[in-house]
């Protein structure tokens, strides 16, 4: 599976969930860090653990596991390394604290029309 494959799963994924406002951006050419982020707004901190089991889920259905997890103490962000694919999960208050489409605005965003359902 190639990196654009595992970050369009995982945005279905999230999609699949109720995530909002999902992207991904295309990181490679501009940092090691991972080839792809990303990103997705949950509406409670509930909703951020629910988002974080079904990427680990899904994931682990095409046999990857998270190398690195880390989260905010207050549930308020998750973020989930798959070496290549990096998911970060935020609440909107987060999400525009840690504004990564402002730091990575040199990143390429994905095309996601053909994978997110309409509202």
């Amino acid at each position: 599976m190639t990196p654009k494959e595992t970050a369009l799963i995982l945005a279905a994924a999230l999609d699949s969930k109720k995530g909002q406002d999902i992207k991904v951006l295309e990181t490679g050419a501009l940092t090691t860090l991972a080839d792809y982020f990303v990103l997705c707004t949950a509406t409670s901190t509930t909703q951020v653990k629910a988002l974080s089991d079904e990427c680990e889920k899904v994931m682990k259905e095409h046999g990857e596991l998270p190398h690195h997890i880390e989260g905010h103490r207050g549930g308020a962000w998750i973020l989930l390394d798959f070496s290549s694919v990096v998911v970060h999960l935020f609440m909107d208050e987060a999400r525009k604290f840690y504004d990564l489409e402002r730091l990575w605005k040199d990143a390429a965003e994905v095309d996601l029309s053909e994978i997110l359902k309409p509202n």
